[in-house]
């Protein structure tokens, strides 16, 4: 079987939530979950650093954006939390495992693609440098874009179609592609890591990074969007993307379209792994 790798765009945008998610001072990348009116996770539910994702927020940001809507961020304002790929920000039980839902065109795409069990999703955002200011954490002035960053992965070891009839694991009923309304999407559909990686059975099959400039994917001093992608990606099969995508000085990734699926040579499973294994 050949393997796949899935460069997935995940977390805060400029219209879903309205700025990037923060590098905190500690190098953690804190992808922040984008607003989800129909989940039953708050985020004041999740917690970082032993304080709730609304507290880390509301120091930097105290209003959140729904397409072209900003409204007052609270302890309850909903979000949704995929994927969730982070053990430690909510309280799980023992079978409890890393997740990411898709439905629509994008999981269409995703089936169209042939991802099957044994492919890897590599999750990306926009993220920002953040400095800490009297108690507050801030936005650093001197990194004013930000840039796209790989944050975590997941290692596919089942994928469970999920609508209306579907009985879940209890463990999976909070999970956002479970609600009552998703069920109803097409193609509703859930990715389940396995407990670990397939070639390196030591680390879990889904996690999460603190910042390294390795998982960086924008080139230094440029658009978040113009990646500095290594050479063995050239010549390879990106979909969404055509060869005009590669320009003189950088790989041009597209505005549109959340999963983006490498069909992958040797070379860049091992630059996978590397960034996996840290």
């Amino acid at each position: 079987m050949k393997l796949k790798i899935i460069l997935s765009r995940k977390g805060f945008d400029s219209s879903a939530g309205g700025y990037p998610s923060p590098i905190l001072p500690d190098s953690t990348l804190f992808s922040l979950p984008i607003p989800d009116q129909d989940s039953s996770i708050t985020y004041g539910d999740l917690i970082i650093n032993d304080s709730s994702f609304y507290k880390q927020m509301h120091t930097m940001k105290e209003t959140i954006k729904t397409g072209k809507k900003w409204s007052e961020l609270s302890p309850q304002s909903c979000c949704h939390l995929d994927p969730d790929i982070d053990a430690n920000v909510m309280s799980r039980t023992e079978d409890w495992r890393g997740t990411f839902g898709q439905s629509g065109a994008a999981q269409k795409h995703l089936e169209n693609q042939g991802v099957e069990p044994g492919d890897v999703f590599l999750f990306f955002g926009w993220f920002r440098k953040t400095i800490q200011k009297e108690n507050r954490i801030v936005f650093d002035p001197n990194d004013r874009n930000g840039r796209h960053i790989i944050y975590g992965y997941l290692q596919i070891e089942d994928i469970v179609r999920v609508d209306s009839t579907t009985r879940v694991p209890d463990w999976l009923n909070t999970h956002p592609h479970c609600t009552h309304l998703k069920r109803k999407s097409k193609g509703n559909t859930i990715y389940v890591a396995g407990q670990n990686l397939t070639w390196n059975k030591r680390l879990s099959g889904y996690g999460t990074f603190k910042y390294d400039k390795r998982q960086v994917l924008t080139k230094e001093g440029m658009n978040k969007s113009c990646w500095a992608l290594p050479n063995c990606f050239k010549g390879v099969d990106i979909s969404y993307h055509k060869p005009t995508s590669w320009k003189d000085q950088y790989f041009q990734s597209v505005a549109r379209g959340q999963e983006f699926v490498v069909d992958c040579t040797d070379d860049i499973v091992q630059w996978t792994k590397k960034i996996i294994e840290g």
